[in-house]
């Protein structure tokens, strides 16, 4: 099957009084990218449980959970329960094996996915990945939206793709952080397939021209099948 970029608009961007008509406002996107922090981890505090369970009942698209959290192996499962699509922890939060986390949200019906910061090297986590649906390239320092992009973060997103296309692993690629028409085709040509974007998206006067513009910018960038 040929690649298609995937883009999902992050909710961190949005306004929060109006959750409901945000993601409305993105129907035509892949997935809706939800924040969760709990200034521990990092140090900024967005939502939780009950905030997302609420999105997850209006959301015209699937929720892509992205924690940013301690203590995942405890917290995670739940947001799988609640119905999240893809439910992804960070490597360097969890305390024990990461592939018996991914076997509990999958149990738990959701994709797992595993996301790794700006510093952290992939090399260690290739064969953990071997377990995961999704592997999150984080490309700012994650704790707070409007950051720029780290394009140096591109060299594991081409070693990621190498290993996806020779059959070593087999997941989505998805980058976050400082992703917008200046920097999505540099992502693309690396190799990244799914495509985080906050204020390129929400900040935009047409939510969806911005999604439609992105993705065909993203399509442009990509190899030629």
């Amino acid at each position: 099957m040929p690649r298609r970029p995937m883009i999902a608009p992050s909710l961190l961007s949005a306004d929060f009084a109006r959750l409901a008509e945000e993601t409305a406002r993105i129907a035509d996107a892949d997935w809706v990218h939800v924040d969760v922090m709990d200034a521990h981890f990092v140090p900024n505090l967005t939502l939780g449980e009950p905030v997302v369970k609420a999105i997850q009942a209006v959301s015209p698209v699937p929720l892509d959970c992205h924690l940013m959290i301690t203590d995942p192996e405890r917290w995670a499962p739940a947001y799988a329960e609640l119905g999240a699509h893809n439910v992804t922890v960070h490597a360097e939060a969890c305390t024990g094996d990461p592939r018996d986390l991914a076997k509990d949200l999958r149990a738990a019906g959701a994709k797992a996915g595993l996301a790794i910061k700006p510093g952290t090297p992939l090399e260690q986590y290739v064969e953990v990945l071997r377990d995961f649906d999704t592997l999150l390239v984080m490309s700012v320092e994650p704790g707070f939206g409007g950051q720029s992009f780290m394009p140096e973060v591109l060299d594991k997103v081409r070693e990621a793709r190498r290993l996806v296309d020779t059959g070593h692993l087999e997941l989505l690629v998805e980058i976050d952080g400082g992703i917008n028409a200046d920097t999505i085709e540099a992502a693309a040509e690396a190799g990244v397939d799914m495509f985080v974007a906050g204020s390129a998206v929400y900040g935009a006067d047409d939510p969806s021209a911005a999604i439609a513009s992105l993705r065909a910018q993203a399509a442009r960038a990509f190899p030629a099948a």
